[in-house]
């Protein structure tokens, strides 16, 4: 599907991908500006990785001399990361805002990436596949209508053999009510894909900024950690690892977390209790 296709889900008449490249456009510099995507270090240190990526080094393993795909790059922090770990990386995104950052970021630390903006679903037509690694970090799947499309869409990247590595936001937090200022774990919001979309609007970002932002309304969807796993079997995937982790690396519930010295946010009091994200695996067949 093209931008110039029938409108997606949500408002009539509206393209829930404009809405959002709307959004992220406009939020792109402010987040390469922003100390919590720590750009300058990325540029000061060759040796520096993203918190995200080296979160998950002990899962991840050697991706040395692998060609890898990093769908929904954003700004290209996590994508840079694992070209410093020796994978081959192309990053893909649908903002060019986002990937005027990605560029700025390849080139001020001389990382050989390509940066191709399209539409994840897109992908296989604009990528072609045979990749070793098809990588997505933290806050994409909300993005997208169709989880079962995005399952085909990695399938079709991957070669045989080729693995899917998936860090994202728990679908039990992105189901609670963030807002409540009696600190209860509420939830308000659906846990399971639906064919409507949330509609959000909202001025602020999820880094520290002082940048004032027009385009605030998006469109999201939640899709159940079932719903995630089922598709990818069912696109011809085999799950190899599924962790689900009681933190998260941002505040996602402000005024009820602490921060850990790995930059990763739990609940302060019985953190047990909440999912927060979860790292995901899985091998083409």
């Amino acid at each position: 599907m093209t931008d110039n296709d029938d409108p997606g889900p949500g408002r009539p008449g509206t393209d829930y991908r404009t809405l959002n490249r709307a959004s992220w456009d406009d939020r792109a510099a402010a987040h390469a500006a922003s100390p919590d995507y720590a750009v300058e270090r990325f540029a000061a240190d060759p040796a520096h990785l993203s918190e995200v990526v080296r979160f998950d080094l002990p899962r991840l393993g050697d991706v040395a001399g692998l060609r890898g795909v990093h769908l929904q790059c954003h700004i290209g922090t996590d994508t840079v990361s694992l070209h410093r770990l020796g994978a081959r990386m192309t990053g893909l995104d649908f903002s060019g805002a986002s990937l005027t950052q990605a560029r700025s970021l390849a080139d001020r630390t001389g990382a050989a990436v390509d940066f191709v903006q399209a539409d994840v679903y897109d992908a296989p037509d604009v990528l072609g596949g045979g990749f070793d690694l098809v990588y997505t970090g933290i806050g994409a799947l909300c993005w997208l209508p169709d989880i079962r499309r995005w399952a085909g869409v990695v399938a079709a990247l991957l070669r045989p053999g080729g693995r899917l590595f998936l860090r994202e936001g728990h679908p039990m937090l992105w189901a609670l009510d963030e807002t409540r200022p009696d600190g209860l774990l509420v939830v308000d919001q659906p846990y399971f894909e639906r064919t409507e979309p949330v509609v959000w609007t909202e001025g602020g970002t999820y880094v520290s900024t002082e940048a004032i932002f027009t385009h605030n309304t998006t469109h999201e969807w939640n899709h159940g950690l079932g719903e995630v796993v089922t598709a990818l079997l069912d696109a011809g995937l085999e799950l190899t690892m599924l962790h689900e982790h009681d933190s998260a690396p941002w505040d996602a519930l402000p005024g009820r977390q602490v921060r850990d010295a790995h930059g990763e946010w739990r609940l302060t009091e019985r953190p047990w209790r909440l999912p927060q994200t979860y790292t995901l695996q899985a091998r083409r067949r």
